[in-house]
């Protein structure tokens, strides 16, 4: 009986952690009297000769400045490489084809809380008799776009072996990335933004269902299962930052090195961790000068980015190169090509440039860091 009761209140105990919030209003000016416009609209990404002119122009009149000898990407994007990706933009990159490649699959928009979310929605073609697919939102990230999620989807809602579970996709943009309508007031966060998207998937037509996601999905994510932990039945994540240090964490940072078997880790991960100082201190201090701007003065930095193409691609694009592999900054071309084709990184960086969101974007580490970081929806 003391077991039990010491258990229930375990249970009690995070029953009321559950996270709390309410609706917003954050489209423009005061919330209107009525009920919301819940439509769902198709959308069509587009473009005109008018867009792919002013891009040309911004890329030909671009100014290019020397990267110092020797220096790869170490002191961020190389200039060397930089000029031949926009030798390739300018002259190989087809904008058009790419849109074409967005519309494959089907995208909508419908306005929550007085802001348009856009996403695109995928169903499965043959789903065989007496089966249904599970509902899956994925949910990207910084500086990425739903149109990281184009390689699996295919793999998700038709997948070869008939025995494999068959999902029903839904990737929106995070509210202020990419064709979402970007908040018109402050305070819009990670809570915010999963409040919003278990809203679209009630919408759709669904109560219960799986979320994904990585970097600020995975927050945003976690959040929406915080906050409705009876409606998302599954939560997969591909980013999962460490919580507060325990004495496991403390033991493991003093001991792991040599005795890496006692907490688990592989050589992968003694590679990584080890010199501590160098590796978890120093490394984090020397990449995350791009959050510590984003996190104060985004609207600052992010308006020259705003207006040339080329420094957009730049700060973009070495996130891609670093963040794949560290070691990619001794490489002179930052190791893109290794993993990615420039005509998918170009497309990524494009729905950043034609939907002028790069500033919105930015402002959600703002919004999210400026309350702290050891809030409820943080853990």
């Amino acid at each position: 009986m003391g077991l039990g009761a010491v258990v229930a209140l375990v249970f009690l105990k995070k029953k009321k952690s559950v996270l709390k919030t309410q609706d917003g209003w954050w489209g423009v000016g005061a919330c209107p009297q009525g009920p919301e416009d819940d439509s769902i609209r198709p959308f069509k990404v587009e473009t005109t000769p008018k867009e792919i002119e002013d891009l040309h122009r911004r890329l030909d009149q671009t100014r290019s400045f020397p990267s110092l000898e020797d220096s790869q990407f170490n002191y961020g994007f190389n200039s060397k490489y930089l000029e031949k990706v926009v030798s390739y933009w300018r002259n190989a990159f087809n904008w058009q084809k790419q849109v074409d490649k967005l519309n494959r699959y089907p995208h909508f928009k419908t306005k929550i809380e007085g802001i348009d979310i856009h996403y695109v929605h995928v169903k499965p073609k043959n789903l065989a008799e007496g089966t249904r697919a599970l509902p899956l939102m994925m949910i990207h990230g910084w500086p990425g776009s739903f149109y990281e999620f184009y390689g699996i989807i295919p793999l998700l809602t038709e997948p070869s072996n008939p025995d494999d579970i068959t999902f029903e996709v839904i990737c929106p943009s995070i509210p202020g990335y990419g064709f979402s309508e970007a908040p018109h007031k402050k305070g819009f966060d990670g809570v915010c933004a999963a409040h919003i998207f278990n809203k679209l998937m009630k919408r759709l037509g669904f109560n219960q269902y799986y979320v994904q996601g990585g970097d600020w999905g995975s927050l945003i994510s976690t959040n929406m299962a915080q906050l409705d932990p009876n409606a998302v039945k599954g939560l997969h994540i591909n980013f999962a930052p460490p919580g507060q240090a325990g004495l496991r964490m403390m033991l493991s940072i003093f001991f792991g090195r040599r005795f890496p078997k006692l907490f688990g880790f592989t050589e992968h991960d003694v590679k990584r961790l080890f010199p501590t100082m160098e590796k978890l201190v120093i490394d984090s201090i020397r990449e995350s000068g791009y959050m510590h701007i984003q996190s104060t003065k985004p609207d600052t930095a992010g308006r020259g980015l705003n207006d040339s193409p080329v420094g957009l691609a730049a700060y973009i694009l070495e996130k891609f190169s670093t963040w794949t592999d560290p070691e990619f900054k001794k490489l002179e071309d930052g190791g893109l090509e290794r993993k990615f084709s420039l005509e998918d990184l170009l497309t990524n960086v494009m729905i950043y440039w034609t939907s002028g969101c790069i500033i919105s974007s930015m402002r959600f580490y703002k919004e999210n860091f400026s309350k702290g970081l050891n809030q409820p929806h943080a853990k």
